[in-house]
């Protein structure tokens, strides 16, 4: 690089040339502009010949705005093109131009001086300065481009020298403007965009001498040239497309250089996106420093586009490379036959070449392949890429299945050249491997979609969104969708109903596709399923039984327990987890299951999931009739994992179960599911709907249980009775008190009758219509109730457990309706001291109680106290759930809902706005916007917003309570029902 000649301005104000001494160059600033007419040139202002000259001259306002904006940056330097070449010097201008690029990318800072922008005061508006610059010659002319893209930091500045904004800021207007990728525009390597593309940038930019469009090129593709004016545009693109190949495939190009095959390419047209994919593909394979050959492993699920990323990596980097190879390698003869085409088509263009004339193509094609692979170990033959395609059938070493292929027989020997290996099989670890996963912005689906059906302006459609939104990011999927929605007038939504419904058949009848050869997405993942098979019986299971769970978190805890015995694969999963762990490898290894870190559940491991076109095909495919027998198993692993909620992290295990329930909510809703002698699992999920506050769907699934369990085991049966206690629980959560009576007497007789009166079961009957005739305001029945089932739980529990401390906390409620408000701390006081011994101080349960003490210590008038508790219970929730999880919990929404209330009782309404916002956002996800608790919580913001008043004790008479875990605002208690 030639040496750089730089301008500093004197203490007295002059600007003299310094040329950096020892090689040696100082921090600088440069100049970016358009050349205009009387511009100042070196011998203007070399030494000796005085500045008056170059004063005079319009082009000395760009110099001195120069050196005032360096000096406001702290640089002596700075560099401006008109003048600090001298131009009379031929050698010297070739130096220069060949080292610009580099100038530019070392400067400190880059000051672009648009002549043509104004922000002059009654010149108009922003608007118009932007205007202005959107239209500006900079944008236009061949040497800008690289003076934009070389520098770190780039400024922009006005006529008048006003900053504009730096090319950060300026990035959506400049990419609108030009088109250059926003990653080039942010320094990425231009290494990393294809030569076509580089070209493409400058395509509409002018010069004023014709060859300079050439030549200002040079530094974009990193080469260096002679220049030759006069010899004309022609022959200076031509010289410049020289060194491009000379650097990128040797000097000796010729020798080895085979024309691509299109024809032996699969078709990759609806490619979009994947611009990280292809970056890290083209940083692995351009060398970064490696000696050794340059391999990329392309590996996941099937469909997900790992040979159109192959193929887009060729389109893009082809002039890298002396010749491109595409070999299949589905099996040995495929990849054998691969290499005869290879010897063919390099004979085509070599003829001459010794090692494969004289080898018989139609003969031995193991001495085919032998004698190309010396071809390609030719010590000079170093610019080739060999593809080989679908390698999903790999060799291992404890491999004794013949169909399997081992690639390395088919590697060539020496250290050079590169290597794409595409492969559905993680296990494949011939090069540097990069895991192609499904597309993550809606925006490229829709592209797919949209290319495919022909159908136009579908970025805004919701029915679109929703269909590319369901088929995850799959281009098999979407471009399948697309296919079948170019000749037919169904809708996206019909699609979507079809897709739901039939999904089989929508997808046998949809047409073939070109760019996935003879494969469909019925049939795709269908050969990794048998290889599966061979290897391991129990993955293959364990993928048809995932088809009875949600597609999502599946882990070995949800599988885990004591009922099944009939199928040894899957018992042997359930009972071992090191052989679920075996299990599940495999199939994460072939890319058909993922595994799911970044849910980072924190009630156990981290699970497993499948895509979601994978989940349909286990479906309706492996499992193409109702396996009852799996269904049932599956429904027995999620409602045996229903939890108690007393039990620590009850709530985000109920979180992780909730996709897994309403998929078996759903099959027994539309009778895929038989039930016949699982009432208790329909039971238990009541339980756990009602837990969630989900209460219609509660109540289906108790009333279902019930009705089995009276059928099968008759009315006073255990299973029975205790279906009819925990639906007396439902109701009061809905209200219905008359209702819940009903319930709860009839549970009661028939537990005395069948287990006596002391018995715990009978015991959690007392309880609940305890708080039954609390909230019917028959406060003597309901503290008569308590103290029989306070009494019986001591006698039978003792006064820590946890039941007994649920009545006492209760008991408290009751005492704080009474107004006997010192009885009810004396009873609060009395369950927390237990729960944070029993069940320690971050358990939900003991959080519930520090909540309700707070409401107390409101009561009393006690603001800061209660505030202590308030803000103690929501720290433990959060502590213990996290805070996405929190959202969605309960008892800490109703924390919220109370806290609220005090913050406005005490004057703080913002933090009160905050705090009802928070609860109103989670009670809207929960149960949806248009429940009591929302209505109410709605309420309160209005009049915090609209009157600025708090509210009156009629309108805040839930603060006195908890709000509860589910129910309407009927609902004034802040009690525990005791479940069974």
């Amino acid at each position: 690089m030639a040496l750089i000649r730089l301008l500093q301005r004197t203490p007295d104000g002059d600007i003299v040339f310094r040329e950096p001494t020892s090689g040696r160059v100082p921090a600088y600033a440069i100049l970016s502009h358009t050349w205009g007419e009387n511009e100042v040139v070196f011998q203007d202002i070399e030494p000796n010949a005085g500045t008056g000259k170059a004063v005079s001259k319009a082009g000395w306002r760009k110099i001195q705005f120069c050196a005032d904006q360096a000096a406001a940056d702290g640089l002596q330097y700075f560099w401006i093109d008109t003048c600090c070449i001298d131009k009379r010097n031929a050698v010297e201008l070739g130096a220069a131009i060949n080292s610009m690029f580099r100038w530019y990318q070392n400067a400190s800072c880059c000051y672009v001086y648009l002549s043509d922008v104004s922000t002059a005061k009654g010149e108009g508006s922003d608007s118009t300065w932007k205007e202005a610059f959107r239209t500006s010659r900079w944008f236009q002319r061949g040497w800008t481009l690289q003076e934009l893209l070389a520098p770190k930091l780039v400024e922009f500045f006005s006529l008048e020298g006003e900053r504009l904004g730096n090319k950060l800021v300026l990035e959506p207007e400049i990419h609108n403007i030009i088109g250059i990728p926003e990653k080039a525009l942010r320094g990425d390597a231009l290494s990393n965009f294809s030569i076509k593309e580089r070209r493409s940038w400058a395509e509409r930019r002018n010069t004023t001498i014709e060859e300079d469009e050439a030549y200002c090129l040079i530094g974009i593709f990193n080469v260096s040239m002679a220049l030759i004016y006069g010899e004309g545009r022609y022959h200076a693109f031509r010289r410049l497309e020289e060194e491009i190949h000379k650097l990128y495939k040797g000097i000796d190009l010729e020798q080895f250089d085979v024309e691509l095959n299109l024809a032996s390419l699969p078709q990759a047209a609806q490619f979009v996106g994947r611009g990280e994919e292809l970056s890290k593909m083209h940083e692995l394979l351009n060398g970064h420093g490696h000696s050794n050959r340059l391999a990329v492993v392309l590996h996941g699920l099937g469909g997900i586009g790992k040979t159109q990323l192959a193929v887009e990596h060729i389109r893009r980097h082809k002039e890298k490379h002396t010749a491109i190879f595409w070999l299949n390698t589905n099996d040995e003869d495929s990849l054998r036959l691969s290499f005869c085409n290879i010897a063919q088509q390099v004979l085509k263009y070599h003829p001459l070449t010794g090692v494969l004339s004289e080898v018989d193509l139609e003969g031995d094609l193991n001495q085919v392949v032998n004698a190309v692979k010396r071809w390609l170990d030719l010590q000079d033959n170093t610019r080739w890429l060999m593809v080989f395609d679908n390698y999903d059938n790999p060799r291992t070493p404890s491999s004794s299945d013949r169909s399997t292929v081992d690639i390395r027989r088919y590697l060539p020997e020496s250290d050079h050249g590169s290597i794409i290996i595409t492969t559905r099989s993680a296990r494949v670890t011939q090069g540097q491997r990069l895991h192609v996963q499904k597309l993550t912005g809606i925006e490229d689906g829709l592209k797919i979609l949209a290319n495919m059906s022909g159908r136009e302006i579908i970025e805004n459609d919701p029915d679109a969104r929703a269909l590319v939104s369901k088929l995850d990011g799959l281009p098999l999927a979407l471009s399948t969708a697309g296919a079948y929605l170019e000749h037919v007038t169904t809708s996206f939504a019909e699609y979507l109903r079809l897709y739901e419904a039939s999904w089989l058949k929508l997808q046998r009848t949809s047409p073939t596709l070109d760019s996935y050869e003879d494969r469909s997405l019925y049939t795709t993942w269908q050969v990794t399923f048998d290889r599966i098979r061979k290897q391991n019986a129990a993955s293959a299971q364990l993928l048809k039984l995932w088809a009875y769970f949600d597609k999502q978190d599946v882990w070995y805890g949800l599988l885990r327990h004591e009922r099944y015995t009939e199928d040894e694969c899957i018992r042997k999963l359930i009972e071992d987890e090191i052989s679920f762990n075996e299990a599940i490898r495999l199939l994460c290894e072939y890319g058909l299951v993922h595994p799911e870190p970044s849910l980072e559940q924190r009630s156990g491991s981290a699970g497993y999931g499948v895509h979601s076109c994978v989940h349909s095909w286990t479906m309706f495919v492996l499992n193409g009739e109702w396996d009852h027998r799996l269904a049932r198993l599956a429904l027995t692993c999620v409602a045996s994992k229903v939890p108690r909620t007393y039990i620590d992290r009850w709530w985000l295990l109920q979180q992780r179960l909730l996709q897994h329930a309403e998929r078996h909510e759903q099959f027994i809703t539309n009778g895929s599911m038989n039930i016949e002698r699982m009432e208790w699992a329909s039971h238990n999920l009541g339980d756990f709907y009602r837990n969630q506050g989900r209460l219609v769907e509660a109540e289906a699934m108790y009333s279902r249980a019930l009705q089995g369990s009276e059928e099968a085991l008759g009315p006073k049966h255990e299973s029975t009775l205790l279906t009819v206690n925990n639906l007396g629980n439902l109701y009061i959560d809905q209200g219905r008190l008359a209702e819940a009576e009903v319930m709860y007497i009839r549970a009661l007789q028939g537990r005395e009758e069948v287990f006596g009166p002391k018995h715990v079961l009978t015991l959690n009957t007392v309880h609940n219509l305890s708080l039954l005739y609390a909230n019917q305001g028959k406060l003597a029945e309901a503290e008569a109730m308590y103290d029989r089932a306070l009494q019986g739980k001591e006698e039978v529990h003792g006064p820590k457990h946890i039941s007994t401390l649920q009545t006492i906390s209760n008991l408290g409620n009751l005492y704080k309706k009474q107004g006997k408000l010192t009885k009810a701390e004396a009873m609060y006081d009395q369950a927390l001291q237990g729960k944070e011994e029993v069940l320690g101080p971050k358990n939900p349960s003991t959080l519930r109680t520090i909540r309700n003490l707070g409401s107390l210590y409101k009561k009393q008038g006690k603001l800061t106290e209660a505030e202590d508790m308030y803000v103690r219970a929501l720290h433990g929730f959060e502590e213990a759930l996290g805070p996405g999880i929190l959202q969605s919990h309960l008892p800490a929404l109703g924390t919220m809902f109370s806290f609220g209330d005090l913050l406005s009782k005490t004057g703080r309404k913002d933090r009160a706005k905050t705090m009802y916002g928070r609860a109103l956002a989670g009670y809207t996800a929960v149960q949806g916007p248009s429940s009591k608790w929302c209505k109410e919580l709605e309420y309160r913001l209005e009049a915090l917003q609209v009157a600025s008043v708090e509210p009156n004790e009629d309108q805040a008479k839930s603060a006195e309570v908890e709000a509860p875990r589910s129910g309407p605002l009927k609902r004034k208690h802040s009690a525990v029902i005791e479940d069974d």
